[in-house]
């Protein structure tokens, strides 16, 4: 069975990266999960090579309001890095905003691929599976 090598969770609340944790390895799409607390940690972690290799996660759930860098100054910030720590991700912001400018601004965002309110959910995961990497399939039922 095909997996995503990783998943970058990036939200500040301890819980939500927990509970989004246990959705993605209960579905068993990713070989690892990674969790960082805001959007600094997240472009730390996408800047430090690994074996001489960027960790390039294929799919990255993304908060919009946090402390330090919050989600819409990841972006700006992840706009700059190099295709090489770019390649494959897919950008879904995870959010309890109900501002609609978020919304919006998220539309119009080339790297973001999707907007949804928290919490993560099988059946949201399971729509961007199918969307992005339809090749992943549910490990079981």
């Amino acid at each position: 069975m095909d997996k995503l090598k990783r998943v970058l969770l990036v939200d500040d609340c301890k819980a939500t990266n927990y509970i989004h944790r246990l959705v993605i390895e209960k579905y068993g799409c990713a070989e690892s999960v990674i969790e960082v607390n805001d959007g600094r940690e997240a472009l730390t972690y996408l800047n430090t090579k690994s074996d001489g290799e960027f960790p390039q996660p294929e799919l990255v759930f993304l908060d919009i309001n946090m402390p330090v860098m919050n989600g819409w100054q990841f972006l700006e910030e992840y706009e700059t890095l190099s295709a090489e720590q770019q390649a494959g991700v897919v950008v879904v912001m995870l959010t309890t905003s109900l501002n609609p400018d978020d919304a919006e601004l998220a539309e119009r965002t080339r790297e973001v691929k999707s907007f949804s309110s928290k919490p993560l959910t099988e059946a949201k995961l399971s729509a961007i599976l199918a969307e992005h990497y339809p090749h992943i399939r549910k490990l079981t039922d």
